[in-house]
């Protein structure tokens, strides 16, 4: 029975499954090869960051109540401590960026804002200095047993730098999820074959490897599933050890589109059958019942015109596989952004189409690839976004403020 929901309708549907999925089993990695992957228990600081009241300037360390004149006894670099006595009133360090501020100091006077004579010093006319200027503060960053990064983050640059303050070489993270990926269809030819005239080499399912992976998934790719049920029906029993299922075609109505007939042989469960976007619209999602000593298992139908088959993708299987990683449930990246021209819709469908969006600072803007429909996938690789376009308008103008989907 068909079940076609609108696009924000899919959406969340989606999100609520992943919602309630279990995470995966954990292990132990070193830290650069936690790069993508989702944290499975808390870091937390192992020392108070920074570890002494930090100076945040090339200048000099001193009282912020002193005037006048002022004696430079000594400097301190960065990695150095002061070995001297607390600093007294009337005189100041040099000091470092980064370095340690002496005990006595409670400010640092910016170098560019100082006149030096010999070890003589001066606050420079109208440079005012408050207490606390140019320091960061032992422990202000993190005190020691302070959470610096939760469980279910996301490791980026940023989360293996902060780990490597901690003293972390590995990181406990969640196992990627298994990604079988199924393409279907009597016209496909692997790379390693000639195709003939009626026929197209198989670039789904290596475009969908490469999105699964960047989703922080392990893809399996499995060999072209023919328009025959008993072949369909083998090829998918070969991938039910996956976490996750994706088929790539045979999910339209015609006559050799089996995917959804071999599915309901085989007792699936089917949330929605369709989505009412375009490309994309015959998209199906669903779940195959536990059996065979396997687990119950989440599928994908995808479109097989290759860009529908991305863009939902990036709407649909995306958010679910970043669940399943480990991350929180989330909804895609989504962004806005001004339309560069004028842009028809289609009232009724949610237009999901290649883009390019500039990425000015203060007015970034969007235009529409030119393409030759779902199967143009040299328009998609000169896109780096989607725009999506409301189901509500039959125009957009330029100028106009529209969501994209980043990617």
């Amino acid at each position: 029975m068909n079940h076609i929901l609108d696009f924000d309708e899919a959406l969340k549907l989606v999100q609520r499954h992943a919602a309630d999925l279990h995470k995966l089993e954990t292990e132990t990695e070193p830290l650069l090869h936690c790069l993508g992957r989702v944290l499975a228990e808390p870091v937390t600081a192992d020392r108070d960051q920074p570890p002494f009241d930090r100076s945040t300037r090339d200048g000099f360390a001193l009282r912020a109540a002193d005037t006048g004149t002022l004696k430079v006894i000594g400097q301190i670099r960065a990695g150095e401590r002061w070995s001297g006595q607390p600093l007294e009133p009337g005189n100041a360090i040099e000091i470092m960026t980064g370095a340690p501020v002496p005990a006595g100091a409670d400010a640092v006077a910016m170098i560019e804002h100082v006149e030096l004579q010999g070890d003589s010093l001066r606050l420079a006319e109208g440079r005012p200095l408050t207490s606390g200027e140019n320091i960061v503060p032992r422990g202000s960053e993190a005190r020691a047993g302070d959470m610096v990064i939760a469980r279910g983050t996301a490791i980026a640059a940023a989360e293996i730098a902060l780990a490597a303050s901690c003293g972390l070489s590995g990181l406990f993270v969640y196992r990627r999820p298994r990604v079988a990926i199924v393409a279907t269809g009597d016209e496909l030819v692997e790379l390693d074959e000639t195709p003939g005239d009626q026929q197209i080499r198989n670039s789904n399912s290596y475009a969908l490897a490469a999105l699964a992976a960047e989703a922080g998934a392990e893809a399996v790719r499995l060999p072209i599933a023919r328009d025959r049920r008993d072949d369909l029906e083998k090829i998918i029993l070969k991938a039910r050890s996956s976490d996750l299922l994706l088929l790539s075609g045979g999910v339209s109505m015609g006559k050799y589109d089996l995917v959804e007939e071999v599915l309901h042989t085989m007792n699936a469960e089917f949330f929605f059958t369709g989505v009412k976007m375009q490309p994309g619209k015959p998209v199906v999602f669903g779940r195959l019942p536990a059996s065979g000593g396997f687990p119950a298992q989440y599928f994908f139908g995808l479109p097989g015109n290759p860009v529908s088959t991305q863009v939902t993708f990036h709407c649909f299987v995306a958010p679910m596989l970043r669940v399943m990683a480990g991350a929180i449930a989330s909804p895609p990246r989504f962004a806005q952004a001004t339309l560069a021209e004028d842009v028809a819709g289609k009232p009724g469908l949610t237009r999901v189409l290649p883009s390019h969006l500039t990425y000015d600072r203060v007015s970034p803007q969007v235009r529409i690839v030119a393409w030759q429909g779902s199967g143009d996938l040299a328009a998609n690789a000169r896109a780096n976004c989607y725009v999506v376009l409301p189901a509500d308008k039959e125009r957009f103008a330029v100028g106009e403020v529209i969501t994209v989907l980043l990617r």
